[in-house]
């Protein structure tokens, strides 16, 4: 066993940039031999080989402070420990936190969300050593839908996966009653078949405040099949009056869902009888925002300062129109020409595959990106990737810090006076309300948004000012010839009015 393990040996290293190895000494190491035992500098090495695959080397150097401390804690509390198995996690962090006080480190810190709200996290020392010791716990050699936790690369279905998220495993511990629990895998093990893992995520959420319901109010439970019609209208009372959301359809509609397809796999049939329409409310009518011309002005004078990419990649967004995921995601074979008119080519990751036509300045813009992540990735799937992996898209979450760390740096208000939010949507409401200008029909519009049909299209017509202006001209034109008719003959005294 080495005593040093240097940075410049890990396999992140030979993927840094000129300017990244610049921040890194050559020298620097993690020091093996400051580990007391054998045993634990052989489960630490291991771990720091597979961080060091899956992290940039910026993040692995930044990284040795919070090994160092975790050293000294093991070489004080734990002389002749082979491995970290030898003790429960809760019992590492616990004698971890006395160490940290004694030796007069913080247990927290302050932090700052994307959002600029303020929030109170563990040390990064303590966070630091909870991952080592997940990391090197056993194997559970159980089936995968056996697990509490689920990866999904192991499942052996096809997921629909969400390629800008980190979308890696769905999580059922939560769930109190271990019936319930094992229900609530099968239904969700049938639904991963044809529902994409995002709405998943929202059913898992679902059935878990039902169960943390049943915990608290109805112990008694433990199965769904105890579940009937008159323990389903309570609950529907309790959540209404205790759980404050604007809109409480899309929870019950994906509770109602997930209780539907334990009882199709369980043969439980009130449960699929469960819910009236009534339950679950209408949809509420939503608030289209859109920005202004001078937003978009001050907003994208702040984006030019980012990384050239990043500028790239939000005007592109702008100008197309799409969805953000559908950005995110745009290939680099999307381009090509027709009749000698630019088109591109999306594949849109909640519907269907489309093209439009774009203007020449748009195209050369995307050729610009295009080249820019040849140059530094090489030859790649996606025109926008991830540092880390660059067969896969950028990350949602990647974009989103980065712009909400400029917006909370330049302290960027939009015209009402509120920092602006991470909105990414609100470009396309934008570009919509622009297009709706052209008096085009709606089927052509339809086309450039990439919808099936024009059922949407009257909120962006709606949101226009001037298509607003220009369908009332007629009406606005007419009262006021009314009006003016009743003022002849008033007197001197109504002039004015007039």
């Amino acid at each position: 066993m080495k005593n040093k393990y240097f940075i410049r040996e890990m396999p992140c290293y030979t993927k840094t940039t000129l300017e990244q190895r610049k921040k890194i000494p050559p020298g620097a190491y993690f020091h093996l031999k400051a580990l007391p035992t054998e045993g634990l500098r052989t489960e630490f090495y291991e771990f720091l080989k597979k961080r060091g695959r899956e992290v940039e080397a910026t993040t692995m150097y930044s990284e040795v402070w919070r090994y160092d401390a975790i050293s000294a804690f093991l070489a004080k509390r734990a002389k002749r420990v082979q491995s970290l198995q030898e003790r429960e996690p809760e019992v590492w962090l616990r004698q971890l936190r006395a160490w940290l006080l004694e030796e007069g480190y913080r247990l927290t810190v302050s932090a700052v969300s994307e959002y600029g709200k303020e929030k109170v996290l563990p040390s990064t020392v303590i966070r630091y050593f909870r991952m080592v010791i997940c990391d090197r716990r056993p194997e559970d050699e159980r089936e995968e839908t056996e697990k509490d936790v689920w990866r999904l690369d192991k499942l052996e279905i096809p997921i629909k996966e969400n390629l800008i998220r980190n979308d890696m495993t769905l999580n059922f511990t939560r769930i109190p009653q271990e019936k319930i629990r094992a229900e609530a895998k099968k239904g969700i093990y049938l639904n991963l078949r044809s529902e994409a893992i995002d709405t998943i995520r929202k059913e898992i959420h679902a059935i878990q405040r039902f169960a943390g319901y049943l915990e608290e109010k109805q112990p008694r439970v433990q199965s769904c099949q105890q579940i009937d019609r008159n323990l389903l209208e309570e609950y529907l009372v309790w959540f209404r009056t205790e759980i404050q959301k604007k809109d409480y359809r899309a929870e019950l509609t994906r509770l109602r869902s997930i209780l539907d397809s334990i009882g199709k796999v369980y043969g439980y049939r009130q449960l699929q009888l469960l819910f009236l329409n009534t339950d679950i409310p209408s949809t509420p009518q939503a608030e289209f925002r859109t920005y202004t011309d001078w937003d978009i002005q001050k907003f994208n004078a702040a984006v030019a300062k980012l990384d050239i990419q990043i500028a790239r990649l939000l005007v592109i967004h702008q100008m197309l129109g799409t969805r953000i995921s559908d950005t995110l995601t745009l290939w680099t074979d999307c381009l090509f020409e027709q009749k000698q008119v630019p088109m591109i080519r999306i594949r849109q990751m909640k519907t269907n595959t489309y093209i439009k036509p774009i203007s020449r300045e748009l195209k050369e813009l995307i050729e610009l990106a295009i080249a820019e992540t040849k140059k530094r990735y090489g030859e790649t799937k996606y025109i926008f990737v991830r540092e880390e992996d660059p067969t896969k898209p950028m990350k949602y979450g990647t974009l989103q810090n980065k712009i909400m760390a400029m917006i909370q740096k330049e302290q960027l208000k939009d015209g009402n006076g509120k920092l602006f939010g991470f909105n990414t949507h609100m470009f396309r409401h934008y570009y919509g309300s622009k297009i709706t200008e052209m008096d085009l029909d709606d089927w052509t519009l339809a086309k450039l948004f990439g919808h099936r049909s024009i059922k949407s299209v009257k909120y962006y017509r709606r949101m226009s000012n001037h298509r607003l202006a220009e369908d009332t001209r007629a009406v606005r034109e007419q009262k006021s010839r009314i009006i003016a008719e009743h003022l002849e003959g008033w007197g001197v005294e109504y002039e004015q009015v007039r």
